[in-house]
């Protein structure tokens, strides 16, 4: 009997949608799903603790071979809503910036930002759970996931990176993409990429399966997050890497 190939997601509101289907019993006979944050599945897929994993995009220079084997992504071509720098002042006036634990690739778009487009020269500052509380004064925060959607109701200024992003460079961005570290057999990529594409279907009842008040969830799936990895998309990634090297 063949290994079925472990699959890593991340545990957030924005990727119910491609994983609607595997929750519900899709490809179980094929994959081991399990969720953590994005880091986390991050570093799983270098460890090869999994053979693919929706991961953020910074980490795809570190694998040692990588194939991005779907046309679905976290992506956002507008403002994304839940990656946000928050903020007590204006951003001329922040000298420390708490940086979420959680995800490499908003990290990395930060600090591109902060340096690039914002041209500010703040602290930058690691974290562990329960750091927003420390957001005030001149020290801002960077937030991802369903946690910035809450930490929207609490701070002054809201800075949204897809939205800063977009201003810079004219493209939309990739925040997270399913990613292996090794070929996978062409027959498991086109039944995964099906998929994992179905659950964005199945909108209304995904909203209705994962209540959440402090943010309008159709909205958030319809207009914040853009799932479709297309050329765009791909030429943006292209340039979020090189400006890592």
């Amino acid at each position: 009997m063949e290994r079925k190939i472990r699959v890593g997601a991340v545990s957030y509101l924005n990727t119910k949608p491609l994983v609607f289907e595997f929750e519900r019993g899709a490809m179980s006979d094929k994959i081991d799903l399990l969720f953590d944050y994005p880091a986390n599945i991050a570093a799983m897929l270098l460890a090869d603790e999994i053979d693919l994993g929706l991961i953020p995009v910074a980490v795809i220079p570190k694998l040692v071979e990588s194939h991005i084997i779907s046309d679905f992504c976290i992506g956002a071509s507008s403002a994304v809503a839940s990656v946000c720098l928050f903020s007590d002042v204006p951003l001329a006036e922040i000298t420390h910036i708490l940086m979420d634990y959680q995800s490499r690739t908003s990290a990395a778009l930060l600090r591109i930002l902060v340096k690039h487009y914002w041209k500010i020269d703040p602290q930058f500052i690691d974290t562990k759970n329960g750091y927003q509380e420390s957001i005030m004064g001149t020290t801002a925060g960077l937030v991802i996931g369903d946690r910035a959607l809450k930490q929207r109701l609490h701070s002054t200024y809201t800075y949204d990176l897809a939205t800063a992003w977009r201003d810079m460079t004219g493209l939309p961005f990739v925040f997270a993409a399913w990613v292996a570290n090794k070929p996978l057999p062409a027959s498991f990529i086109a039944n995964f990429n099906m998929y994992t594409g179905a659950g964005l279907n199945h909108l209304p009842e995904i909203v209705l399966a994962n209540p959440f008040k402090e943010y309008d969830l159709m909205k958030y799936y319809s207009n914040n997050i853009d799932y479709k990895l297309d050329d765009e998309k791909r030429e943006a990634l292209g340039v979020f890497l090189g400006y890592l090297k």
